[in-house]
């Protein structure tokens, strides 16, 4: 039965699909929840439909912790990004769609700067949004780009591996955690010796990897990963913050000599009722933005999005008017969307 739920998720242009205990499955298109079926799954069927789709050590690893992350493939169809969790009902589980195809510019709508980002050889690049804001598909795609227009050495460190590349002019080496190595921080320990000229850290989750990252910027590696926070600006407070109070103004000037460009983005339903597109922010590192960072001016970012378009920058509100006036979302979307301040400006209560 669980086969038969995750073949459908491509035809119906699902995102993702609850298994959950005492409820009908669940599917997610264009960000809405929708039962797919009428009968709830009994608990006992949840967990014998998500045990039987554990390999042995996965299992264990379940058992040990309550909690699993893993890729699970069907041949010519695509992966899926599977998380397995224990509640008080019984065994749940979250399906992420893969896609076989990396997403392209043209489809997804990614800024040209990402690319001008990634194109760079030295540096911290992060992409930034919420749940469901498709950071992993413009990583891919940045990724992609490399690997068909120049020769580079690009390593990831991913928990789980998501899009798989093809051959292309670059050498990729894909290591999912647990699998392939110990841990995050373990892989960027050993990435320093194996010769990358492109680190891609799936999300930069703990302390140590967030360190060791920054630490590979500075030492002539591109490194690029995700982060999950709302806005350019929160980003850069996020990454200091996770520091202790001891360590701010050093982490600050590291970050404001590391970091190349911020890519914050948001998915939104079409107006069409066809999709998802894509709306994102663009912070481009220059000598200004590197002294707020360094004086712990963050909260003055927003005016260096406004003031930096020559470069490439472009603030979420610009962001979001393009897709209005392209007629891709509607304005109720759009302020929706909005931080508190602009969606008071644009009209709402």
């Amino acid at each position: 039965m669980l086969q038969k739920l995750l073949l459908k998720m491509p035809q119906l242009k699902a995102s993702d699909l609850h298994i959950s205990a005492d409820m009908p499955p669940m599917i997610r298109i264009n960000g809405v929840l929708k039962p797919m079926a009428k009968e709830s799954l009994a608990p006992e069927k949840t967990k014998t439909m998500i045990a039987g789709m554990l390999t042995p050590d996965q299992l264990k690893r379940f058992q040990a912790t309550r909690d699993l992350d893993f890729c699970y493939e069907i041949k010519g169809v695509g992966r899926y990004r599977a998380n397995v969790l224990q509640q008080r009902k019984g065994f749940d589980a979250v399906f992420r769609f893969v896609p076989p195809e990396i997403p392209t510019k043209e489809q997804f709508r990614i800024p040209q700067k990402a690319y001008d980002l990634i194109d760079l050889h030295q540096g911290l690049v992060l992409v930034t949004g919420g749940t469901r804001s498709g950071k992993t598909s413009t990583l891919a795609s940045m990724i992609e780009y490399v690997n068909q227009t120049r020769k580079a050495h690009i390593l990831t460190i991913e928990d789980p591996i998501e899009y798989v590349f093809p051959e292309g002019k670059s050498l990729i080496n894909q290591r999912e955690i647990t699998k392939h190595t110990k841990s995050a921080a373990n892989a960027l320990k050993a990435a320093l010796r194996q010769d990358p000229d492109i680190i891609v850290i799936g999300e930069m989750r703990d302390l140590e990897t967030i360190q060791l990252a920054i630490s590979a910027s500075e030492t002539g590696h591109l490194v690029v990963s995700t982060l999950q926070t709302q806005g350019a600006h929160k980003t850069i407070d996020r990454v200091v913050d996770s520091y202790p109070a001891g360590q701010a103004n050093q982490i600050r000037t590291m970050l404001s000599e590391s970091l190349r460009g911020v890519i914050s983005q948001q998915l939104i339903p079409r107006a069409d009722g066809t999709g998802m597109v894509l709306a994102a922010e663009i912070l481009i590192s220059n000598l200004s933005l590197a002294n707020l960072i360094r004086d712990a001016k963050t909260f003055q970012i927003p005016s260096i999005l406004q003031t930096g378009k020559a470069l490439g920058m472009k603030n979420m509100e610009a962001a979001l008017m393009e897709l209005v006036q392209e007629n891709l979302i509607t304005r109720e979307e759009m302020i929706k969307r909005l931080p508190k301040k602009e969606r008071r400006a644009g009209g709402e209560e």
